[in-house]
């Protein structure tokens, strides 16, 4: 049975320097009340709608979001996307060249990037053949020096769900921090780990306005987590790391009418994921659809590189995952809109057909 309570002193995983800094503070941070001169910042004084610097806390944004992913304020950090809460996380945490951090292999390929970056070593530690979570090899290639833990679910390239049990027990077991990112969790049933902070608050979970909520052009992702980690990464990143810009195009589709027809996008697009895990492995090039929470279906094929090659040639772009580890052999194919995965079904068909002729 799982501890529904198991507190982490948070202070003590934090880099001693981070721990320790002095945050840059903005005019706008110090200033409390209402003002009609705006004379601290250095900023133009002629009105264009952005020749003000952006809120540095993006207080009206956060609310919009926390409405709408149901969560606390407080426990929101909004990013540059995801990957830059990615590496804040990074920056606040691991000591580099001396902390390590654990993940999930095959994941998103942005943590290894992050972690290089950060010169933090990275230990990958493989999925089952059918992309379960192996928490035992997990927890056993965590040891003192391991800061975090990134776990991707529903993951990125296989589309699975991770084990709700599996990542409790990790997140229990470990000194340190459990990131679950959730970019794909809208098009899933489970309700995600956002709940779960406040009785285990090691446990960050990462977000996106660029899947589900069709944002991706506006580069806002999230983490949710305790209040204490939130004020820390708040310290850390660039004041104004959300444009204005940024700020009022996320408001505009976050009004009630868009986020009714983000619930009617995301129910086409589970429906259409159905229907293209059913449709796949009736071509003859298909040797396996994996089964997928997210907005995309992992597949097999025969010849995973020509076949790549030809829906190029024809115009249509999917992701050659053949290259990955515990990947070969397979196509990473988004679910679009029902015309597009009609052209989709359409052309293997044709490709399935050439070679079979050949």
């Amino acid at each position: 049975m799982i501890n529904e309570m198991m507190k982490k002193d948070i202070k003590k995983l934090l880099r001693p320097n981070i721990a320790a800094l002095t945050p840059y503070s903005t005019a706008r941070d110090e200033f409390q009340g209402s003002a009609e001169v705006y004379l601290d910042a250095n900023e133009s004084a002629y009105d264009n709608g952005f020749n003000r610097y952006p809120d540095p806390r993006q207080k009206v944004l956060k609310k919009a979001i926390a409405q709408a992913e149901n969560i606390k304020e407080e426990c929101l950090f909004l990013g540059n996307g995801s990957d830059e809460a990615i590496d804040v996380l990074l920056r606040v945490f691991c000591n580099p060249g001396v902390d390590n951090v654990v993940s999930i292999s095959p994941s998103y390929g942005m943590y290894e990037v992050a972690t290089a970056t950060n010169d933090v070593e990275l230990r990958k530690v493989r999925l089952r053949e059918d992309f379960s979570l192996d928490a035992e090899a997990l927890l056993a290639a965590v040891d003192e020096k391991t800061k975090i833990v990134f776990l991707c679910s529903p993951n990125n390239p296989s589309g699975n769900l991770l084990n709700e049990e599996d990542i409790l027990r990790i997140a229990q077991a470990m000194d340190g921090i459990v990131v679950v990112d959730e970019a794909y969790i809208h098009y899933s049933d489970h309700p995600g780990f956002a709940d779960r902070i406040e009785s285990q608050n090691n446990i960050v979970v990462l977000r996106t306005l660029s899947k589900a909520r069709a944002m991706a052009g506006l580069r806002v992702g999230m983490a949710i987590a305790d209040p204490e980690i939130v004020e820390v990464m708040s310290m850390v990143k660039y004041p104004y790391n959300l444009s204005q810009a940024t700020i009022n195009e996320a408001l505009r589709h976050l009004d009630t009418p868009s986020l009714t027809r983000t619930k009617e996008e995301i129910s086409t697009t589970i429906k259409e994921r159905a229907r293209m895990a059913e449709s796949l492995p009736e071509l003859a090039c298909v040797k396996k659809v994996y089964p997928s929470d997210a907005n995309f279906l992992l597949v097999k094929v025969d010849n995973a590189d020509a076949l790549y090659d030809y829906l190029a040639s024809k115009g249509i772009i999917v992701r050659n995952r053949n290259r990955v580890p515990g990947c070969e052999g397979t196509l990473r194919i988004t679910i679009g809109r029902p015309e597009e995965n009609d052209r989709v079904l359409e052309e293997i068909r044709n490709y399935a057909g050439e070679v079979l002729n050949d």
